[in-house]
């Protein structure tokens, strides 16, 4: 069974992709901080990542520099697994040198179904 880790500082939108990607027949692990991401790839290298860009900065404030700071970590954790970037507002990581290193971003909201597909895509 192919294993994704989900990573979203909303709890809710976590947990309903969870849901859907376990019924989906997936496993799937959630870290809700960009440390949280980076301790469970410690422990295993899942088949994907799923990242919000825009995470909480140390003032609490939404901040896409820290969605690409926790992408190059990942990186640099030695984890070489697709990496897919759903975002708001994505133009926040065109143009960065962060966007060589995912495999596809995806505006939110995402449709159940192109979510699925792109996962089918980038683990085939």
């Amino acid at each position: 069974m192919r294993r994704i880790l989900i990573s979203d500082d909303d709890l809710i939108q976590l947990d309903l992709r969870k849901q859907l990607l376990e019924i989906a027949g997936y496993r799937v692990d959630v870290a809700f901080t960009a440390s949280q991401t980076l301790l469970a790839i410690q422990k295993h290298c899942p088949d994907l990542v799923i990242v919000d860009l825009r995470m909480p900065n140390r003032e609490g404030v939404a901040d896409p520099r820290e969605g690409l700071a926790l992408i190059r970590r990942i990186r640099e954790a030695g984890c070489h697994t697709p990496v897919l970037v759903l975002s708001g507002w994505p133009e926040d990581i065109y143009g960065h040198p962060e966007e060589l290193m995912v495999s596809r971003v995806l505006l939110k909201p995402v449709k159940t179904r192109d979510l699925i597909h792109t996962i089918g895509e980038l683990l085939t």
